[in-house]
């Protein structure tokens, strides 16, 4: 008779410690290729999702590391998906082995992410946040603010905001009609900047297609152009490049698509650099340019942007070069096609000159001063503008406390250029109280102050603001006194500008209110355009009778136009109800006058317009 079978089942026969079970990695068939072919999917994915993300290949950007934790998971999931393991079960192990790899990366990375965010938080280092910024000594209102001592030299003041000078843009490109491309592009709004073009304030805006199919049927020819608009006189032209067909279309631009794309230009030639904000600008001959800022990090790994440089794209051909703020700054290049670079205005952005001066008004006695003594705590008043200045464009805005009341404690001027800044030491209103006391002088009309300019009008820091209807069309002028924002002057208030009234009036009230005299010679008075002057033609009026025969309207721009065919006038009328009121009561049969400027238009822009028995010019 044989021996029973003896199982032993106890844990005499384990190493101590060891687990009761282990996993099994079951690779699937063919394991190494599908590690292969998942490398391979991922490297395709991978850079298509560069080729539309763009990430700059640099450790100070936030953008690197979401690019390779993107990547990291693409290569997990085409795994997993190779190995079947979401049928198979039991690849799973094995699939989370392989995943080990580019876990680690992601987690190292994201540690690297982690330091370089303790390393550049305000928290810790407050102190380089606020010397982003440095200034002058203090100053005092004096010439190197804008000083006028006559109406003549109004002639580099903005007289319009960016606002009025967008609507101007936007009705000049109904002269596209006149090479058939009405109706295909919108203002680029976005990238627009004030420059100064040959002496004079200017804003210039770009194109972009209105929609995908009329980006279709325009981007092998390009963009034909661009508008720029006098923020002075506000003369307005559409600038067109060449003839239709020519390669001098604008061809490059951040609103194209694929190669043509201006970000992906810059992207491909320059892989590792940090770029900021991009701005549309003409050089003094008309030539159009991106001005590229390349942004630097300051404080820590990913703090404290500043410029470093900028990349200049030429947007007919696309060529771009790279050139060091020091070049920048003195305005002569030692590479490159192009040496001299005074022309370029903007290579500080608002925001970011802004943002700095937060950082210096906020930072500068430590970070916890900032949140309870608030000791010297100051900062910027809402909004800015722009002012021009031998040549240069500044940003300024007024510098309020913390407790944000309705007064300022000077206020800064920052090139946008060479970032020299100065603080003005001149207390008085903010801009926000002056506007609200210009409008509140004309609270009958109901018209909105433009974000005031500040001038020294013969020694005396004045706020200078154009009052605008609902269409943003400008009506009058408005002066408000810095230091004491109750005395306020306008011209007539008529709805027709006048700036020597305006002048006028300020000086009658600062003399009965201030007892200050200032002495401004009004003799020339610069001219005020019509809003319904046509703002690239010069013709002389040409005066018309006739019967209606069909009327038609429209809204443009949030206001009514009315088209008018009179017997005798070949072209159909175009007046404004801003303009003229009574054209909501024009009728057919009715007789009219008109007076205009004959264009190339398809219709005609009206000066006046009234009934025959009263007609206004």
């Amino acid at each position: 008779m044989s021996d029973p079978i003896k199982v032993d089942f106890s844990d005499k026969g384990k190493k101590r410690g060891a687990s009761s079970t282990k996993e099994a990695l079951i690779p699937p068939e063919k394991a190494g290729l599908k590690i292969v072919l998942s490398l391979i999917l991922t490297a395709v994915i991978g850079a298509v999702v560069y080729y539309f993300m763009l990430p700059p290949m640099s450790f100070r950007a936030t953008e690197f590391y979401l690019f390779w934790a993107v990547i990291a998971g693409v290569f997990i999931l085409c795994n997993f998906v190779l190995s079947k393991a979401f049928i198979r079960p039991e690849y799973i192990p094995y699939v989370r082995k392989v995943s080990i790899a580019p876990i680690a990366i992601a987690v190292a990375l994201g540690l690297v992410l982690l330091v370089g965010y303790l390393t550049s938080c305000v928290f810790f280092r407050a102190n380089a946040f606020s010397k982003l910024l440095t200034f002058s000594d203090k100053v005092e209102l004096d010439s190197s603010v804008t000083k006028i001592d006559s109406t003549e030299e109004f002639a580099n003041v903005a007289m319009i905001d960016r606002d009025a000078a967008e609507k101007l843009a936007d009705k000049v490109l109904g002269d596209l009609a006149t090479i058939g491309l009405e109706s295909q592009f919108e203002l680029a709004t976005e990238y627009s900047t004030q420059i100064n073009y040959n002496g004079a304030p200017c804003r210039v805006y770009p194109l972009r297609y209105g929609n995908v199919f009329k980006w279709l049927n325009n981007t092998s020819k390009g963009f034909p152009g661009y508008v720029i608009v006098n923020m002075n006189t506000q003369e307005t032209n559409f600038v067109l490049l060449g003839e239709e067909n020519t390669d001098g279309y604008i061809k490059y631009s951040p609103t194209e698509h694929f190669q043509k794309n201006l970000k992906r230009i810059i992207r491909f030639d320059y892989p590792t650099a940090l770029f900021g904000s991009i701005s549309f600008e003409v050089d003094d001959n008309g030539t159009p340019y991106w001005i590229c800022e390349v942004i630097e990090k300051k404080v820590g790994l990913i703090g404290g942007d500043d410029v470093k440089g900028i990349v200049i794209v030429d947007a007919v051909t696309g060529n771009s070069q790279y050139y060091s703020i020091d070049e920048v700054k003195t305005g002569t290049a030692s590479v490159g096609e192009m040496t001299d670079l005074m022309w370029i205005d903007q290579v500080y952005n608002a925001d970011l000159l802004v943002r700095q001066y937060n950082y210096y008004g906020t930072y500068a006695n430590g970070f916890w001063n900032s949140v309870f003594g608030q000791s010297g705590v100051k900062k910027t008043t809402t909004g800015s503008s722009y002012i021009a200045m031998n040549d240069d464009v500044y940003i300024y805005t007024g510098v309020t406390s913390v407790t944000a009341d309705e007064s300022i404690l000077g206020f800064i001027l920052i090139n946008q250029r060479t970032k020299e800044a100065m603080f003005y030491n001149t207390t008085g209103a903010t801009e926000l109280a002056a506007q609200r006391s210009a409008q509140g002088a004309i609270s009958d009309k109901g018209w909105v102050a433009t974000f005031p300019l500040l001038i020294n009008l013969d020694g005396e820091a004045t706020y200078f603001m154009s009052m605008k209807d609902s269409s943003n069309v400008v009506k009058g002028y408005a002066m408000v006194n810095v230091s004491n924002y109750n005395i306020v002057a306008t011209d007539n208030a008529d709805g027709n500008p006048n700036l020597a009234k305006c002048i006028e009036n300020y000086a009658k009230v600062l003399k009965e209110k201030k007892s200050v005299s200032i002495d401004v010679d009004t003799s020339v008075v610069p001219e005020t355009p019509s809003d319904t002057d046509s703002p690239d033609v010069n013709t002389s009026s040409v005066t018309a009778t006739g019967a209606v025969t069909d009327i038609r309207s429209q809204i443009e721009n949030g206001s009514t136009c009315y088209y008018i065919k009179l017997s005798g006038v070949e072209k159909y009328v175009r007046v404004s109800a801003d303009s003229v009121p009574e054209a909501i009561f024009f009728a057919q049969g009715d007789v009219l006058t008109v007076t205009y400027k004959d264009t190339d238009d398809n219709w005609i822009n009206a000066d006046g317009i009234a009934y025959a028995e009263s007609v206004t010019a």
